[in-house]
């Protein structure tokens, strides 16, 4: 028998749902630049180019989509943007069948996903607190970052098998065909409690004036969720941890690859394994994330997996420090684990920043984090960048490590350090700093 959230018919499908787009998505992320690549060979800008048409939309989207998402049912935002997922892939073999697919429609069809992507990020991390109780939200989040994981292996994995054995924009069928599968487990979804009524404040405009009010309502509805953010001493907390966490990791990705097949010149065929731990990481951190949060108090675990973070990214420098197959081992320790910390620390605080937000700002609180998360990481990424030019890869690593460290010394410094658990009951008013 099921046991846990398998019993709830909600989370079910829900999670198919969102195992079926989990699955897509990285196989989009690995066909996407060897269509550019291969089939339409791409410039290295044109490849630049669409490498940030992945992060652009969580800057100018997230705030939008928070506030829609709070005003409207959340299911039917989700299925609409799966729809709109699948649709917008079915357009690259159409335009490869016509002889019209180029590097410039690739570049609008994935700058349009990626908007599409991030309202039903942002959507599937509000959801949920309206489908459980607060006290199953590690659970689920825990379950939603299992599949992840697996779809970070295994999806990446097929995106480029499915490439490579069919024609590539045909290999875009099978990514339409898992959005479709998505809408369609999601819109089985019955049970999404409603938030606050009324927010849009446009009851009694007429003609144009509706219109700028509503425009007035949206920016102000979009301030608020700022202001929510900024205003909860433990949200805003929680938030900037993960900024940091997300900014010196930026910074470390784009000198990584270099330092390994440079530096410690390591084969491409094994630097592929390397980079195979790290989702074996999040996928054993996917596991053992509801039975440490059950082990150590709330504060305490996100400060010790924070921190374990900071210390695993240090293995990369040390391995220049011993022979081959140690230094490939270290690496593999070092991706493991921090992969696993990251998603033992994510599914907590998703868990608590959930729990202590108010059903009518979730899609707000979560678009702002969003937005704070990921904008900061094409930013790191230059600096990361130019950082190495200027000091050499092993000093930037061990900057970029250092920096990571600063995350848990904030968790230290604050009132979280003292959290015992996940609260369960929703609070009635928000604290403010």
């Amino acid at each position: 028998m099921p046991s846990g959230l398998w019993r709830h018919r909600d989370f079910r499908n829900l999670w198919l749902g969102q195992t079926s787009s989990m699955f897509a998505a990285h196989m989009v992320a690995v066909i996407f630049p060897l269509l550019a690549s291969v089939s339409l060979n791409a410039s290295l800008f044109e490849m630049g180019l669409l490498s940030a048409a992945g992060y652009v939309p969580y800057i100018g989207v997230s705030l939008f989509a928070g506030v829609w998402l709070d005003r409207k049912p959340k299911r039917a935002i989700i299925v609409l943007c799966d729809i709109a997922r699948a649709l917008l892939l079915l357009a690259i073999p159409i335009a490869w069948w016509l002889d019209l697919l180029s590097v410039p429609t690739l570049l609008v069809v994935a700058l349009l996903v990626g908007c599409f992507s991030v309202v039903a990020d942002v959507g599937s991390a509000s959801i949920l607190p309206a489908l459980v109780e607060r006290d199953d939200l590690i659970e689920g989040n825990s379950k939603l970052e299992l599949s992840a994981s697996s779809a970070s292996i295994a999806g990446s994995a097929l995106g480029g098998g499915i490439f490579q054995l069919l024609a590539g924009p045909v290999s875009m069928l099978i990514n339409t065909v898992l959005f479709a599968l998505s809408a369609f487990f999601t819109a089985l979804i019955r049970g999404e409690r409603k938030g606050a009524e009324g927010s849009d404040g446009t009851q009694g405009a007429e003609g144009s004036e509706e219109g700028a009010e509503a425009g007035q309502s949206i920016w102000r509805d979009m301030a608020d969720g700022v202001a929510f953010v900024t205003g909860h001493v433990t949200v805003r907390t929680l938030v900037l941890t993960t900024l940091i966490i997300n900014f010196f990791m930026a910074i470390a990705e784009p000198v990584a690859l270099v330092f390994v097949t440079r530096t410690l010149d390591i084969p491409p065929y094994t630097v592929g394994l390397i980079l195979a731990a790290s989702g074996a990481g999040a996928l054993v951190g996917a596991v053992i994330a509801a039975p440490m949060s059950r082990l150590l108090p709330l504060g305490r675990l996100l400060v010790l997996t924070a921190t374990l973070t900071g210390v695993a990214s240090l293995l990369t420098p040390l391995a220049t420090l011993v022979p081959a197959p140690a230094a490939v081992a270290l690496m593999v320790a070092m991706y493991v684990l921090d992969a696993a910390m990251i998603v033992v620390y994510n599914i907590n605080v998703r868990s608590y920043r959930s729990a202590i937000t108010p059903d009518e700002m979730q899609g707000r609180m979560n678009a702002t984090n969003r937005m704070a998360g990921m904008g900061v990481m094409p930013i790191g990424a230059v600096l990361g960048g130019l950082l190495g030019t200027a000091v050499g890869t092993l000093p930037a690593l061990v900057l970029a490590s250092l920096g990571t460290l600063i995350a848990p010394l904030v968790l230290a410094c604050s009132h979280v350090r003292t959290v015992k658990r996940v609260p369960v009951p929703q609070p009635e008013a928000e604290p403010t700093a």
